[in-house]
């Protein structure tokens, strides 16, 4: 049989429902606060490159022959030797963040660039020297010396939240995270242009958007044609008052979304909105956008065009090029 609930024990349920309802409340803040955090940390810079290219773009690492940069050893060569510039850039690369370089972790980078000695001939006993190093810019590394007389190879690596430049658009700043160690030429050119602090005569000149062809992730559409539209940004980099040099083909991966690439040897470059698997691979991928901007290309291709055919391939041209700049972006933490 049931019995009458006193006053007393009226009060304790009363108090045990608040004590239960201030529980939950402080959970779910706590989840709240977790998620927008796990929401930060997913859009790092890091994370265009773990999206698309992660596996390709981990396996890189290239130097650039005839140079020898300078900075701080943090590990001497002349106690330190290999016998590839591969293994002297994956050394350095194990130094900075777990692999850096977009191959994550969030380790300190103790290891920004790396110089080896890899010409028997030149390098005499100090042939499979490697010298790991650390720069006090790496937007700007310190440069001893260059040229054929140079018995020297070198390369830069780019930790978490560095080597990431903006593109100035009046649409807004596409932020791109460059991978010098898959394209260390084509990066030492943008960063010539960073430099210079302008570029003018820079500009996108063509966009086609994704169409219904493929779906807001990039993916193709089964069944769907290939274009046109071919889901791209295109433009220049050949700034007024500088001399372009081709730059041969570096790391040529399968061109996904964000990817930012070269269309032959230069200067002409675009920035792809599409996974683009049915592409053979022969585009140099030298950055990626960062995904958080992403929608500001998107943006970019919808703007007014009109169309035109090159070399028999139908495409569609800016009514108004967007003109673009170079600048730094501030990544401290």
């Amino acid at each position: 049989m049931g019995r009458r609930q006193t006053d007393t024990e009226i009060g304790r349920f009363v108090l045990l429902v608040l004590l239960l309802l201030g529980s939950v409340s402080c959970f779910m803040v706590y989840l709240c606060f977790s998620m927008a955090y796990s929401s930060v940390s997913s859009s790092s810079d890091d994370g265009v490159v773990g999206n698309n290219n992660r596996d390709e773009v981990s396996e890189c690492c290239r130097g650039i022959e005839n140079l020898e940069l300078w900075g701080d050893a943090v590990k001497w060569g002349s106690d330190f030797k290999v016998d590839s510039s591969e293994k002297c850039c994956m050394a350095c690369k194990d130094m900075c963040g777990g692999g850096g370089g977009g191959r994550g972790g969030d380790e300190p980078c103790l290891c920004d660039s790396w110089v080896f000695c890899g010409d028997k001939q030149a390098c005499g006993s100090r042939f499979g020297e490697c010298w790991l190093k650390k720069q006090k810019d790496t937007l700007d590394p310190a440069q001893r010396d260059s040229g054929d007389h140079v018995m020297w190879t070198s390369g830069v690596i780019f930790g978490k939240g560095e080597g990431i430049v903006g593109l100035e658009t009046e649409y807004g700043v596409l932020r791109i995270k460059l991978l010098p160690d898959c394209a260390p030429l084509s990066v030492s050119y943008i960063i010539e242009l960073l430099a210079q602090r302008h570029c003018t005569g820079c500009r996108f000149y063509r966009a086609e958007s994704r169409g219904r062809y493929w779906d807001p992730e990039g993916n193709h559409i089964k069944n769907a044609p290939f274009g046109p539209p071919y889901a791209l940004i295109q433009g220049t980099f050949e700034a007024h008052g500088t001399i372009f040099k081709d730059i041969p083909a570096e790391s040529c991966p399968t061109v996904k979304r964000g990817a930012v690439a070269w269309v032959g040897s230069g200067p002409e470059f675009f920035i792809s909105l599409a996974n683009h698997l049915e592409w053979p691979e022969k585009h140099t991928v030298f950055g990626f956008v960062l995904p958080q901007d992403i929608e500001n290309l998107e943006r970019i291709a919808r703007l007014p065009t009109k169309p035109d055919v090159w070399s028999s391939i139908n495409v569609f041209v800016l009514e108004k090029p967007v003109h673009l700049r170079f600048r730094r972006i501030n990544t401290s933490r």
